[in-house]
């Protein structure tokens, strides 16, 4: 699936004006999908009563106009709906046209501040957590108002009108802001999302307060159980924390048509991984079919006291079909992974006093096994010492293949960028990440990373050449032109030796004879179904590494059906 950023969003629908699709039009197509997807949760077990209230809180901007859409045609079709206008009346043409045409019967509740009643609000401390009935009562009840007491009055009655709204409520939409949105909500918004109620709560596009670009949210952002994204999803509710309060995500088709995608036509591609992506994988395994058909994986991992990190990476690509993985690692690593994989083969490796590798006396029985490797993963648990720094640049300069660099590989590229950067050979490199090794290539930290994981994985891959795996909710592969973003996976996989396998997995698939773009993809995908499926048998909470190794089988046979459908 195809996904875009929000300022590609407003190129395709331009360009959907010229091919005769007009921005009206898009916004009656969206609110027509907005009303359908409400009439469907009203006659589900979510709501529990057979007059449900509609509210919608609208913004003043063309988010607001789908809402006023949406309520049209619910009220034709005898639902109770209002419309709180939080910001302001309408400003586009089209948001104007749309909110002429709801019909009387849509309550329309003024719920944004008059002009000039900022001091008098302080000065009574007005708030919408704590205004009671009474409150507004009390004034009421007064023979004579002087000015603030009038001003007064008139926003008590008005916030009391939109909590009262909000509360009662079956569906609450939000059509406050749009896919534009960056910064922070104002305070009044934050308390009206901020009121409880027990609604089915539903966003416009995307929630008010998230940012669509990167995922980062505002404070108080609205927390949705179901978002109606309309035309194609954005790139920043792949990510967290934005997806989480996106809930349900569904993708509506509002009629752009097809040649209106060519207004992006050579702009940054984004997709979201799913089976069609990976149509051609795995490859159907022939009957005549021997273990050279699927390659040799070079694993270069381990040390005394992370045999592991080797061991999982070796059961990933042993499990992800390659033919021949062989691992080049220290005597005791060797001793325990030949115990847990002895479909692998061995290259024993002089090691220091610690238990890390050597370079200078493993050299000539390295230059060998990388010669005969169709891909390399270096770099789990391997240590970082001035031998394997050595190692790992000796690796980049004389592999032909794909390269796999993982973890203290990462790191001993942390210590001299210069190993990437000046490597001699046309090795194909992918890296992959977590956000702190994301930030320590970047002399950054990792909140900022995450906070920009796509400018950071993208930039990248773009100034060194090679392909970024930046893992975590929303796992993204990056590559010069095009950037994939995977959904696979969940909460049970944080574990330590997760990314070993992943590690592992992707070398298989690259040692299978797919291009670096698509063997990170495919290997990011599946094991990230792997991690579905021992949280599936295990729960999240007692879910291990091992378990998803044993579940990479349950793995390929969901994809595999998956396919089929």
């Amino acid at each position: 699936m195809q996904i875009v950023t929000a300022k590609q969003m407003v190129k395709i629908e331009n360009e959907s004006e010229k091919l005769g699709v007009s921005k009206k039009q898009l916004m009656q197509n969206a609110g027509t999908k907005l009303a359908e997807v409400i009439m469907d949760i009203c006659h589900s077990d979510n709501i529990q009563t057979d007059d449900p209230k509609i509210v919608f809180l609208a913004g003043s901007g063309n988010n607001g106009g789908d809402c006023f859409v949406a309520a049209e045609r619910l009220v034709y079709k005898g639902y109770n709906v209002s419309v709180v206008n939080l910001i302001g009346e309408p400003t586009t043409d089209i948001s104007k046209e749309a909110f002429a045409a709801m019909p009387d019967r849509v309550k329309v509740i003024t719920g944004y501040r008059s002009e000039n009643v900022e001091a008098a609000i302080e000065a009574a401390e007005l708030d919408y957590m704590t205004i009671q009935d009474k409150d507004v009562s009390s004034l009421r009840a007064k023979t004579e108002l002087t000015p603030v007491e009038r001003i007064l009055l008139r926003e008590k009655e008005r916030m009391s009108t939109v909590r009262t709204a909000v509360i009662g409520a079956d569906i609450l939409v939000d059509g406050v802001f749009g896919t534009g949105f960056h910064g922070e909500l104002e305070d009044d918004i934050k308390a009206i999302f901020s009121i409880g109620t027990g609604a089915y709560k539903i966003a416009a596009d995307v929630p008010s307060g998230g940012n669509c670009a990167n995922g980062s949210v505002s404070p108080g952002i609205f927390k949705a159980d179901e978002t109606v994204c309309f035309g194609c999803l954005k790139t920043g509710m792949t990510q967290f924390p934005l997806k989480k309060y996106c809930g349900k995500i569904t993708v509506a088709d509002i009629g752009i048509p097809f040649m209106a995608m060519s207004a992006i036509e050579g702009e940054k591609k984004y997709i979201r991984l799913d089976r069609k992506q990976l149509a051609g994988f795995p490859r159907k395994r022939e009957r005549d079919a021997h273990k050279g058909t699927f390659g040799t994986v070079l694993i270069i991992a381990g040390s005394n006291n992370m045999r592991g990190a080797a061991a999982f990476a070796v059961q990933g690509a042993l499990r992800s079909g390659a033919g021949i993985v062989r691992l080049a690692s220290v005597e005791k690593c060797v001793d325990t992974v030949s115990l847990l994989a002895p479909e692998a083969t061995f290259i024993t490796l002089e090691s220091d006093d610690n238990g890390f590798m050597l370079f200078d006396d493993n050299k000539e029985a390295l230059t060998e096994a990388i010669q005969s490797a169709d891909a390399i993963v270096i770099g789990c648990g391997m240590g970082v010492t001035p031998d394997t720094l050595a190692l790992t640049r000796f690796v980049l300069d004389n592999a032909k293949g794909i390269v796999i660099v993982d973890a203290d590989g990462i790191n001993c590229i942390v210590k001299d960028i210069d190993i990437l950067m000046n490597r001699h050979t046309g090795a194909q490199i992918i890296l992959t990440p977590h956000p702190g090794e994301m930030a320590r290539l970047l002399k950054s930290d990792p909140a900022t990373i995450n906070g920009n994981r796509f400018i950071a994985a993208e930039k990248f891959a773009e100034n060194l050449d090679v392909i970024v795996v930046l893992k975590g909710a929303g796992t993204l592969v990056a590559a010069g032109k095009v950037t994939a973003v995977n959904h696979t996976g969940n909460a049970g996989m944080s574990r330590g030796g997760s990314g070993d396998i992943l590690a592992g997995i992707i070398g298989s698939v690259a040692a299978q004879g797919y291009d670096p773009f698509d063997a990170a993809c495919a290997g990011v995908y599946i094991h990230g179904l792997a991690g579905d499926a021992a949280a599936d048998k295990f729960g999240q909470e007692a879910m291990l590494p091992s378990d998803m190794i044993n579940c990479l089988s349950d793995a390929f046979r969901i994809l595999k059906e998956k396919q089929r459908s």
